[in-house]
């Protein structure tokens, strides 16, 4: 009986033990922080960042296994557009990135170095972060997130969800997924051009990145019978602005190398169709290629339009090492057309299928043009000279660890971003980052037309010169949410978004939105009622988030620091709206004097910036007064390294000591010059 009875005792007591540690299991289930950031892009980090060293908690959740995102899974090769909309941290970034490779500031790199920098940055600002952690759910009280539930995306079992509440939430992620399921308006695919008055928004068809006419479209070429090749839409197509819910493709950025000590080989992958690669292999014909690499031709139609045909396979952009970043370029390449419409509503199991059939595509093609006969031999032998490094993505072989998902859900704002405000027609008054980059859309469906094979949805449209992004474009309507904010999938029409879509403007958003949700916890008030001229103000004055003075910026057209002598041009492009050139001199010497306001006395490294454009001079005369004495130097054109696509370069004129006030000056002369003399925007950054 006492036997029974203490049996009995310790079963309670085990069970007990197994109650209360289930409870405590559960309590340890539940983090709370000030700040919830999901998704681990680089607008994630850098925002995580600026939240932490603003004081408080925070919380990155990225749902896969790599952080980075974009910057950091092939992407080597920055678009810019124009350097003086990156600002903040994300120019820090890119200064860091500068400073590995021994430069001032370095725009292409290696995968793995932008890793290290952000490997840096989350070291520094001590973050906390999650990964494999997927949002299965929100808990919303009126329009006030409390708590998001997240599976565990390796064993995605309820008994492994975690619940995290906080004051604030961001989105950061290119899916938008915690946006909508906090129940935000968003919208997938393109407007049409009537619903926000555009003219490259719905339905383009262009001569860029397309076949070449008269490739044909069917199994059995000139059977219609015989049914379409793999990858092109038995879809009629819609007139020129018609609005749909299509995609524009995705891809792979590729790192790849023709380092024969640091290659790996392509090889024929798993689920290898060569029947996909049928159209490709056409293209190849008619194109008569010579080469993997893009090129152009022009040609006049028959009523005398001048007409630009891509032609190769990839576009290559060099990249420190021997490395290079292949993107996509004519009429077949590594964007997978037409595949990818469910993506950005899909549920994860969906996702990862056509991110699956994406990588197998890609890998499919390197394979196709390296070793199929239907490839000319000069082609292959060429393709096989190019492999997957060894020392980038190691866990994945060599192969980018992040599908360029270019876009997919687009949140609807108080402001919507359009190609009005691209190209300046409107302007926002509520500024927290600019964007530079031409409306850019790659090709969105394959069709035919005319009885011949044809891309649709590709856009090339620059602007003229940056432009603001509004505050309330990364911000929700009041009324659907009060405590998130969405800096990658932000309120923009589907051609203003391929403008603003790119990784130093998530970076500079990311910045901005961590800021403005530390000020809305402050003050205790909605994110929609942050004081924007106070947010703009911080940015500005603290733009590295540790108090250290600001590098001091003076642009050509900044008439209150800037004087002209002699006649000189004022030209579009450089660094912010324009740049000041003259021709070298014949009889009239002219300069351009540039008188900062010293606000803190101390050395300061300065640069100018010099674009890259037809006939520069080959040397610079410039004259540097410190205050005390006048230094004068030559700057030479030929020193200035410039790598990749670079539209232009910081030069280095030296580093120097001012004192406070407004007596020092940079001037800028064509004194001795051979060519067009360039004054565009000097700067003098603080030297620690």
């Amino acid at each position: 009986m006492i036997a029974a009875k203490q049996l009995f005792l310790f079963i309670f007591s085990l069970s007990l033990i197994f109650i209360n540690g289930s409870a405590w299991a559960q309590q340890k289930k539940v983090t709370e922080v000030d700040i919830c950031i999901y998704g681990g892009t680089s607008a994630g980090i850098i925002a995580a960042y600026t939240a932490k060293k603003m004081g408080k908690s925070v919380l990155l959740i990225e749902p896969g296994k790599f952080v980075g995102g974009m910057t950091t899974g092939g992407l080597g090769a920055t678009d810019i557009g124009n350097k003086y909309a990156v600002t903040g941290l994300a120019k820090n970034f890119y200064r860091r990135i500068g400073s590995y490779y021994g430069k001032f500031e370095q725009w292409t790199f290696e995968p793995h170095v932008a890793e290290k920098v952000f490997a840096d940055f989350i070291r520094e600002g001590k973050l906390d972060i999650m990964k494999s952690r997927r949002v299965t759910g929100v808990k919303k009280e009126g329009e006030w997130i409390r708590e998001i539930v997240l599976e565990d995306a390796q064993t995605p079992v309820r008994t492994n969800d975690l619940t995290v509440k906080a004051k604030m939430f961001m989105d950061c992620t290119y899916e938008g997924d915690l946006m909508a399921r906090a129940g935000v308006s968003y919208t997938v695919g393109r407007e049409s051009n009537a619903q926000y008055g555009e003219t490259y928004n719905g339905v383009q068809v262009a001569d860029f990145h397309q076949f070449s006419d008269g490739v044909d479209p069917y199994e059995v070429p000139g059977d219609p019978e015989s049914g379409l090749l793999w990858g092109i839409s038995p879809e009629l197509l819609s007139p020129t602005g018609t609005g749909d819910k299509k995609v524009q493709a995705y891809n792979f950025r590729l790192c790849l190398t023709q380092d024969k000590n640091n290659l790996i080989p392509f090889t024929q992958p798993a689920n290898y169709n060569p029947a996909h690669y049928e159209l490709l292999a056409r293209n190849i014909a008619k194109e008569s290629w010579k080469t993997i690499h893009s090129n152009f031709t022009t040609s006049k139609t028959p009523d005398g339009q001048l007409k630009v045909q891509h032609t190769g396979g990839f576009l290559i952009k060099n990249m420190p090492n021997g490395k290079t970043d292949f993107n996509n370029f004519g009429g077949f390449s590594t964007d997978m057309i037409g595949m990818n419409y469910d993506y950005p509503e899909a549920d994860y199991g969906t996702r990862q299928q056509i991110w699956q059939a994406h990588e197998d595509y890609t890998k499919g093609l390197l394979y196709f043009v390296s070793h199929d006969p239907r490839v000319p031999a000069p082609i292959r032998q060429e393709m096989q000279t190019w492999g997957y490094p060894k020392d980038e993505f190691k866990e994945t072989g060599g192969f980018p660890n992040q599908l360029y998902v270019r876009e997919a859900r687009r949140m609807i704002g108080e402001v919507v971003m359009t190609q009005k405000h691209c190209e300046g027609a409107e302007v926002v008054p509520d500024v927290v980052g600019m964007a530079a980059y031409g409306m850019d859309s790659h090709n969105i469906q394959r069709v035919v037309v005319n009885g011949m094979v044809k891309n649709e949805g590709d856009v090339q449209k620059s602007v003229s010169y940056p432009y603001p992004i509004a505050y309330r474009a990364i911000t929700p309507k009041r009324a659907e949410c009060a405590n998130l904010l969405v800096p990658v999938c932000l309120s923009a029409s589907h051609i203003a978004y391929g403008s603003i879509r790119m990784e130093p403007v998530f970076m500079v958003l990311g910045q901005s939105a961590a800021t403005a949700a530390v000020m809305a916890i402050d003050a205790k008030v909605p994110v929609q009622q942050v004081d924007v001229a106070r947010l703009q103000q911080r940015l500005t004055q603290n733009p590295l988030v540790d108090n250290r003075p600001p590098e001091i910026l003076v642009d050509n057209d900044d008439n209150s620091q800037v004087k002209v002598t002699g006649s000189w041009v004022t030209a579009r492009g450089g660094y912010g709206r324009n740049r000041f050139q003259a021709d070298a001199p014949a009889g009239e010497i002219k300069g351009v004097k540039y008188s900062p306001a010293i606000t803190k006395s101390g050395k300061y490294q300065i640069y100018t910036y010099l674009p890259k454009i037809e006939n520069r001079t080959n040397q610079t005369a410039i004259t540097i007064f410190d205050g005390k004495k006048e230094n004068n130097i030559i700057l030479k054109t030929a020193d200035v390294k410039e790598i990749g696509l670079s539209s232009g370069e910081w030069a280095s004129l030296g580093t120097y000591r001012f004192t406070k006030g407004k007596n020092a000056y940079v001037e800028i002369s064509n004194k001795g010059a051979d060519g067009v003399v360039i004054a565009d925007a000097v700067i003098l950054v603080p030297v620690k």
